[in-house]
């Protein structure tokens, strides 16, 4: 929503008070309030990749997001709770050498809630390297495992059912 059309519209005060009740438990109105927060909000998770495109068009087929360009290094995918970014490898290394090894992680997860689990796991077939097929968590979350191109460790999961 452009501000221009806020400052334009009668009901401005009522669509920015619904954006921030909508955004509130997203982060995105953390992000956007004053600095001063009283703790750090997480909005951008970014992987240094030696593949910008390849990686790329993986995740705009699995996350079925369109891919945000900012020249061939750097694309992000807008989730709706956060972004995930990715950088060139090459780009990166002339802001912090040697700060980063691209495919290279092995104690992070990226977590995506989705509608359906089993739906996704159907969709996504054979053309991602699978983990852990859909399985309910003890702690009654639904989840499927599997890596992108890098080898990070990807989760879709449905969040728990209420009892």
């Amino acid at each position: 929503m452009k501000l221009e059309f806020l400052r334009a519209s009668s009901a401005a005060p009522v669509l920015l008070a619904a954006v921030l009740l909508l955004t509130r438990g997203s982060g995105l109105a953390a992000a956007s309030q004053d600095s001063e927060s009283a703790h750090a909000v997480l909005i951008n998770t970014c992987l240094v990749t030696n593949d910008v495109k390849g990686l790329a068009a993986f995740y705009a087929r699995v996350l079925q997001i369109e891919p945000q360009w900012s020249g061939d290094s750097y694309v992000e995918f807008r989730t709706g709770a956060g972004v995930l970014a990715l950088f060139s490898a090459e780009a990166q290394d002339k802001y912090i050498p040697g700060a980063a090894r691209p495919a290279q992680n092995h104690s992070a997860i990226l977590e995506f809630r989705v509608s359906d689990v089993d739906r996704e796991y159907a969709r996504l077939g054979n053309t991602v390297r699978w983990v852990k097929g859909p399985t309910t968590q003890p702690w009654g979350t639904r989840s499927i495992y599997f890596r992108d191109p890098d080898g990070n460790l990807i989760d879709f999961f449905t969040a728990a059912r209420k009892r």
